[in-house]
Order: C-alpha cells, then structure tokens, then sequence
C-alpha cells in the first residue's frame, strides 16, 4: 500500500455526519455539495468521498451516501443506472491492428450515437415488462411504474444506443495483447425522466416540511408511496440501462467478426453501475446504499475503472473495504469542467493528447471537452484507492468510438 492511501482517508467534521475523503483534495464546490449531504436527516454514519470525486448536480460525482429511512432522487442522479460493460475476447489485439479503424468506424454506422435512436423499435426482455401488458395489468403497471408508461412508446427506440457525453466504446488491449471491449452508457432519455419526476416531488414534499436544506437536497421517507415508485422505477431503469450496454455489446462482437473474418469470442466479461441506490448491510445496519459515480466493490468482485481515452483503462477486483461501503472510484473523474475544457482545448491539442488512437465519432469539435487533459490521472486515483481494489488487468486504448 502507498504511502499516500495509508494517510487516508481524511475525515473532516461537518455539522452533521462525517465525510471520509479519498479524493486527496476536493474542489470547493464539491466539498459544499458534500456538507449539505452529511447534514441530512436521514444520512447514516459518514459520507465517503470516492479519488475520482468532483462536483456535479447535489451530490458530488463519486460520492457514496447510506440513508435510513428515505431516498434521494439526486444522490443516485439523472442517468439512473449508467455504469460499463467489459469484455475480453479471444483475439490477439496485434493480428487485427490494420483492421481496427475500419472496425470501429462500423461500430459507429450501426450503434445510433448522441440524440440519435433506432429508426424501429427494438425488441429485449426489459421492454416486454411493460410493453405487452393488457388490461389490468398495464393499469397496475400505470401506477406502480407511472413514468415509464408515460413514455411507453418512445423507449422501444432507445435500447442499444449509445449517447453522447462521457459514454463510449472502446477496443482496447491487455498486457498480453488480448483484445477488449469496454462499454461505458445509461438508461438513456428514461432514466432521466424517472429522475425529473421524483425529484420534483420530494422537493414538493420538502417544502410542505419546512426542510431548511436546498431544494437540490430533497428526499422521499420511505414510507411514503411515491418513494417507493421511484425505487422501483429506479431498478427497471438499470435493468434497461444494462440490457441497453448488452445489446451494443452483441453488436459490436458481430462487428467485429465481420470485419476480422475471424471467430470473435467472449472469454470474460464484467458488468458494473455506477449511478444507483441499493439495500446493503454496513456497520451493522441494514440501509439505501446511494452511490453516484461510484461502483460496488465487494471482496472478490471485479470492477471496470475506466481512464481516460488516452490513458490505461483498469479491471480491479474489489476488496470489500468497509469505509468506503465497499466501494470504489468509477474511472478517473473530471479535473476541468465541460465548459473549461470547451474553451481550452482545441481541435489541434486534443488530436496532439490522444496521439495514435484511434478515435470515430460524428463531429471532432463536439468531443473536445473528453479530452485526456479534462481528466485525473488514472494512477493517482488507483493509488488514492489501495485499500478498495487491486488492479486485475490494465487496458491501453486502441480505438474509440464517441457521439
């Protein structure tokens, strides 16, 4: 263990519970975000700071939060189940090289990037759930999963597609020249539905309580009807989240067979979320485990710690640390916001960062702000976590496909 991660974690007092730092230094806005979580009613034990922390909307991305007896729509965020998918194949990386332009190029003509979806309605065990119910059932269905049937007939179109932001595929090489998939993407326009809606009415609630936190720090008390449509609402979003990144995944391996002429096959593969809350047991007490930005790391569990696109990427396999709610970073965390990166970062630099890689995207100017500069070096980040995970498999990129 570095010296470095045996100082940690710094724990700084707050008017309500601690937070227990892993981020080395934390920017101030992010730090505020943090003071308000721990002041909430229902927040349990301490706030755990993930290395890769930085500000977002409420609660910082990579924060990690347990409550007990409510939910906080904005401490699981907007794109509710974003997380990766990972896969090693069976393909010597170096025996394709030539190819690899020409594959994700392909990847980015058949998976709908950006604002873009399917041209016709997709098909996936997800989408049955809701969308073959009749009768009594859709009417159940209207009111235990109200925002999802409000928008019923868009999702169909939705499943398989990337978005745009910080979502990617990458193909990328381990240490022994294997070939991998990395896959980084949500639950698309639903899960921010689902996250709008709720929000708005714990802040509805908040205000008939007199709370005195920000409206950006309502909460739902579990006991009430409406906290628990959204927890359920929640799941089906992460379970559209990951048959959404299963579905690009089976794409880009039949890619990737046509283009190489070669049998592609999957040897591993390693799921994760990041942006979700989940019942778990830490220090002795059953509670809402929220983690945003931030991915289970359970003794013995592999984990997808994603770089930047011109930095190594990590497989980690968790060690189950209690401090962090067994917990870890969910990549390398941004350093400049978009609009910083925007105006700093030009079209020249950013090819000039990503040197020889491989990178397929609609419109260059529009990914500028995903440059490697935007972003924390992923060494100091899986340093600062020692005592969460150790690293399994480090992945250089090789190609990247954006929106």
């Amino acid at each position: 263990m570095s010296d470095t991660a045996k100082t940690l974690p710094e724990i700084r007092q707050t008017d309500g519970i601690p937070i227990h730092l892993y981020a080395g230094n934390l920017e101030e806005g992010a730090q505020q975000q943090a003071e308000w979580c721990a002041r909430l009613p229902h927040a349990f034990h301490h706030i755990a700071i993930m290395p890769d922390a930085h500000q977002g909307y409420a609660m910082p991305v990579g924060g990690v939060m347990a409550m007990k007896g409510a939910v906080m729509p904005n401490a699981v965020g907007v794109d509710i189940g974003c997380g990766m998918v990972a896969a090693q194949t069976s393909v010597d990386a170096w025996a394709v090289r030539k190819d690899l332009e020409k594959a994700a190029r392909e990847i980015l003509h058949r998976i709908p990037v950006g604002f873009d979806w399917h041209e016709k309605p997709q098909q996936g065990e997800v989408l049955d759930r809701v969308l073959k119910a009749k009768g009594k059932e859709k009417n159940r269905l209207k009111e235990r999963l109200p925002v999802v049937m409000e928008h019923e007939d868009e999702i169909a179109y939705q499943l398989g597609t990337l978005g745009g932001g910080n979502h990617f595929i990458e193909l990328q090489r381990d240490e022994e020249n294997r070939l991998w998939v990395m896959l980084h993407s949500g639950s698309r326009n639903i899960g921010l539905q689902i996250a709008t809606h709720y929000h708005n009415v714990a802040k509805d609630y908040c205000a008939a309580q007199k709370s005195p936190l920000p409206k950006d720090y309502a909460y739902l008390p579990l006991e009430l009807p409406e906290a628990q449509q959204y927890l359920e609402e929640m799941q089906w979003a992460m379970d559209f989240a990951m048959q959404n990144r299963l579905r690009m995944l089976e794409r880009v391996f039949e890619t990737l067979r046509e283009v190489f002429s070669r049998p592609v096959e999957k040897t591993l593969e390693v799921r994760t979320h990041h942006n979700y809350a989940a019942w778990e047991t830490h220090f002795g007490e059953r509670v809402l485990v929220h983690r945003k930005g931030a991915v289970r790391a359970l003794a013995g569990e592999l984990v997808t710690i994603p770089g930047s696109m011109g930095t190594l990427s990590y497989i980690g396999r968790g060690k189950g640390y209690a401090d962090s709610f067994a917990s870890c970073s969910h990549g390398a965390g941004r350093i400049m916001s978009r609009k910083q990166a925007l105006r700093e970062i030009s079209e020249k630099e950013f090819k000039r960062q990503v040197k020889d890689i491989i990178v397929v995207t609609p419109k260059l100017n529009r990914i500028l702000d995903e440059a490697p500069a935007a972003y924390k070096n992923i060494e100091d980040v899986m340093k600062l976590q020692e005592p969460m995970v150790v690293p399994e498999f480090r992945l250089s990129p090789l190609a990247v496909v954006k929106g």
